[in-house]
């Protein structure tokens, strides 16, 4: 008889860093031009702001995660708290995240490549990194964890060296304090360039809610999976502020030659052109771990979805016999990062931050419908854990939504709408509920 549970493996150690390897965190320095510019060079105050801004949906990630410890991330969460039919929209909406985000970040990766290496058709580094990212979730996230430890490590050591050559360089400048609250707090600071800023630098963190995916395959998911989610929001953030705040210091203008390669600019500055090929590397590292980290999230999401039958189940609810995991949905992740030979990283990403944030702000309201209001939690204290908190976050995520462009709203409704005609279909317009598979949580 097929099994329907997932295997857990993972630790406390390997969840965190899962969701760190998925936050990509040398991707602060990737897109350090874009937010300097953004925020007139106060990088680090943005990333201070989206920081206390996830924190709080960081915060109801956890709760749900601990409430519901299965696969499906927002789309559970809505299912089993809010309503069955809503919860489906929700997943509907979060596969824009989950399924063109490997393909943005191939992209991106195959993007270096190729102006490191011209002669090479830029669809070779994209096939190249679908084909090897595949081949490693396939055989299982054992693998994938050993892969990821020591791209992590070699992706932290380029963060730290760069981290260090800014330090050196500052303070070799009489002219520029080691420690300054201007890339904090200016007198001239204007708040609407820090908020947008914030909002670009809030798609930085976006791995803290993907380790929700991994439940069934974490020991002792109940505590292991909020406790990851906080550690990886908390850990990312740090990061950001504190790597972006000595960069901001060692290039404080906010003009470049061009604000997409920014970084290598800096990176030859500090530490010549041996150390600008070592950044490139880097990143091209982190890239590959990121894609890794988001295909097998991607994967998950469909498994969750095709297990209760939403989706196909004999195409997306099946496990591989031997490795025990959803191969079907890893290969229809890597197709559909083939679009990526067609597309180029605006429009792929713009798919993303609608589904994103949609998924966030439905995750704040599944703790105020399950602890507030179901399970009738209304203590002083419950008032502002399962309350105000959520609900600081719902109202966080939604701006972020609003003050996303036109173009991502218009893909993103489009999406949504395509998502209600397919729920019509399959609930004989609306008259009855999705299906659902209901199973036993295993431990074992």
């Amino acid at each position: 008889m097929e099994t329907k549970q997932l295997e857990r493996s993972l630790t406390l150690g390997s969840v965190v860093l899962f969701g760190l390897a998925y936050m990509t965190p040398i991707i602060v320095l990737g897109t350090f031009g874009i937010l300097a510019q953004m925020t007139d060079g106060m990088v680090p105050a943005a990333y201070l702001v989206a920081l206390v801004a996830m924190l709080f949906t960081a915060y109801s990630y956890g709760r749900m995660a601990a409430a519901f410890p299965v696969a499906g991330s927002a789309y559970t969460y809505t299912r089993k708290s809010i309503h069955a039919k809503l919860g489906f929209l929700v997943g509907w909406a979060v596969l824009l995240d989950y399924l063109f985000l490997p393909m943005a970040i191939w992209l991106i990766g195959a993007a270096y490549l190729a102006s490191a290496f011209p002669a090479i058709p830029m669809a070779v580094w994209v096939i190249a990194f679908i084909v090897f990212t595949t081949l490693i979730n396939i055989i299982g996230l054992k693998m994938a964890n050993t892969v990821n430890y020591l791209m992590m490590l070699l992706q932290f050591l380029v963060l730290l060296a760069f981290v260090a050559l800014c330090i050196h360089y500052v303070a070799g400048d009489a002219s520029k304090p080691l420690w300054n609250l201007a890339p904090f707090f200016r007198g001239d600071m204007k708040l609407p360039m820090i908020m947008a800023g914030a909002a670009v630098a809030c798609y930085s963190f976006l791995g803290f809610d993907a380790v929700s995916t991994l439940t069934e395959e974490t020991r002792d998911a109940r505590h292991t999976i909020p406790r990851a989610i906080m550690w990886i929001t908390i850990i990312g953030g740090l990061i950001f502020v504190l790597a972006s705040y000595f960069v901001q210091l060692a290039h404080p203008s906010s003009q470049f030659k061009s604000v997409d390669d920014a970084a290598f600019d800096i990176a030859k500055n500090i530490g010549g052109d041996l150390f600008a090929s070592i950044f490139l590397i880097g990143l091209i590292i982190g890239q590959f771990a990121s894609g890794l980290s988001a295909q097998a999230s991607a994967s998950r999401l469909l498994y969750a979805m095709g297990r209760d039958a939403v989706l196909p189940q004999s195409v997306f609810g099946k496990l591989h016999v031997r490795f025990r995991t959803p191969v079907n949905n890893l290969v229809i992740c890597g197709v559909v990062a083939l679009l990526a030979l067609k597309l180029d990283v605006t429009t792929s990403t713009s798919f993303i931050n609608f589904g994103a944030f949609l998924a966030f702000s439905f995750v704040n309201l599944s703790v105020i419908a399950h602890y507030y209001v179901r399970q009738r939690r209304r203590a002083p204290r419950d008032f502002f854990l399962f309350l105000l908190f959520p609900l600081i976050g719902m109202l966080a995520d939604l701006w972020l939504l609003v003050s996303l462009d036109g173009r991502a709203i218009m893909l993103g409704l489009i999406w949504l709408a395509l998502g209600i005609a397919y729920l019509a279909k399959l609930t004989g317009f609306f008259r009855r509920e999705p299906p659902e598979l209901h199973f036993v949580e295993a431990e074992g």
